[in-house]
């Protein structure tokens, strides 16, 4: 996809990997621009644009500058094998998760309904009177998860890669390059996790076929748990941190996975986010 004259719209909120995404921009003669407000920009209609910035941002205006943002299906996680996921991972409804027994990890697949965390037993999810029973949420068994990754791939390669948790706690770690000095991340601060991170990720990303699909760019969640390597989710990359990932692979990604619309690849349009009508 040409960038050529493009513009990368960054959300009025900018956080930490905005502003690398928006020098990053810069040096490749990229246009940035952040958003003064939660409305597109005069002048930007009809020209060629590229978004980083949060679900909402994207749904204000998505529409109006003929965006594409795109996000995994809801069901990645639970149509991949167990073996993957390490723990059983179930796609279901509000309704049903509010009748839950006991101890279960919740979450909203894409958007932050509510927050993402072990919930003693459904009763004490979000009520009827706060969200809707038919909202999609992901019910997985509990697990922990010693170290967390956060992997931005594109077109089914590892592009940057960045250590993010350690028992549960903010950890970064930057990744660096494999002894070759290609872009595929080689090693964390401590050199022990890459190599096994990167090859439990090539099986993870073979598995992405059929039900288990991903978008041709995406940000995936590896961690390593007291029994393995398991998928703890993926992400909409244009709407995921970087951590101490390398800022510009990170934006080959992202312009990819928020791009125009007009440039969308066939195989990506199962993966479109549902660009709302806003109405002013």
């Amino acid at each position: 996809m040409s960038t050529t004259g493009a513009t990368l719209l960054l959300a009025p909120r900018i956080n930490e990997t905005g502003l690398q995404l928006r020098t990053a921009a810069g040096r490749r003669g990229l246009r940035a621009h952040t958003a003064a407000s939660w409305r597109a920009p005069q002048g930007l209609a009809g020209t060629r644009v590229h978004l980083y910035g949060g679900p909402l941002f994207a749904d204000a205006v998505g529409r109006e500058l003929g965006l594409a943002p795109l996000e995994p299906s809801d069901g990645w996680l639970a149509a991949l094998p167990p073996e993957l996921t390490g723990r059983r991972v179930e796609l279901t409804t509000l309704a049903a998760a509010r009748r839950l027994p006991g101890p279960a990890f919740v979450k909203a697949p894409a958007d932050k309904h509510f927050t993402a965390r072990v919930y003693p037993d459904g009763s004490a999810l979000p009520g009827p009177e706060l969200l809707d029973g038919a909202t999609p949420v992901l019910v997985s068994e509990v697990v922990r998860f010693e170290t967390e990754f956060r992997l931005f791939v594109l077109d089914g390669t590892v592009r940057a890669a960045s250590r993010y948790a350690r028992d549960g706690e903010l950890s970064v770690a930057a990744m660096e390059s494999d002894a070759s000095g290609s872009d595929v991340p080689g090693s964390d601060a401590s050199g022990s996790d890459a190599p096994e991170l990167l090859a439990f990720a090539a099986d993870v990303l073979a598995a992405a076929t059929g039900p288990a699909a991903l978008p041709s760019a995406v940000v995936v969640d590896l961690g390593r748990t007291p029994h393995g390597w398991a998928v703890v989710e993926a992400n909409a990359a244009w709407a995921s941190g970087g951590y101490a990932c390398d800022p510009d692979a990170v934006l080959d990604v992202v312009l990819r996975a928020a791009g125009p619309l007009s440039q969308l690849p066939s195989a990506d349009r199962p993966f479109l986010r549902p660009r709302p009508e806003v109405v002013r």
